[in-house]
């Protein structure tokens, strides 16, 4: 039976983690965590702030996900979209959901990554 979601892994190219850094741990606030040696010879990089866990793993043959995606919740989404734009990041809005604003923005590699704030 499953009980909980442990982490999410997006893709990214090789010697992409600079940019993962900036973005994830910088722009978002995850703090990145060490990979266990074994697994970090692949490459990659892991960001986690309690249960909130974003893995990047290296895809040789690297695509990024258009459509799907992770979700996060944030709690001020109006500060964390002007902070990703002022980076250069694009942030665009969707069709409203029921109880939440939310928007879109593409991670340095073109991963879709989806904000919500609970209004």
């Amino acid at each position: 039976m499953i009980e909980a979601l442990d982490h999410v892994q997006l893709a990214m190219p090789s010697g992409g983690e600079d940019q993962a850094r900036v973005f994830y741990s910088d722009l978002l606030g995850i703090p990145e965590v060490p990979k266990p040696p074994h697994l970090a010879k692949r490459g990659g990089c892991w960001f986690e702030r309690g249960p909130l866990k974003v893995h990047l793993g290296v895809d040789m043959d690297f695509r990024p996900a258009r459509k799907a995606h992770p979700a996060f919740r944030v709690a001020d989404l109006a500060v964390l979209t002007k902070r990703l734009s002022e980076a250069g990041f694009s942030v665009t809005e969707d069709e409203p959901l029921a109880g939440y604003e939310r928007c879109y923005v593409d991670d340095p590699f073109g991963n879709r990554i989806e904000m919500m704030e609970a209004l």
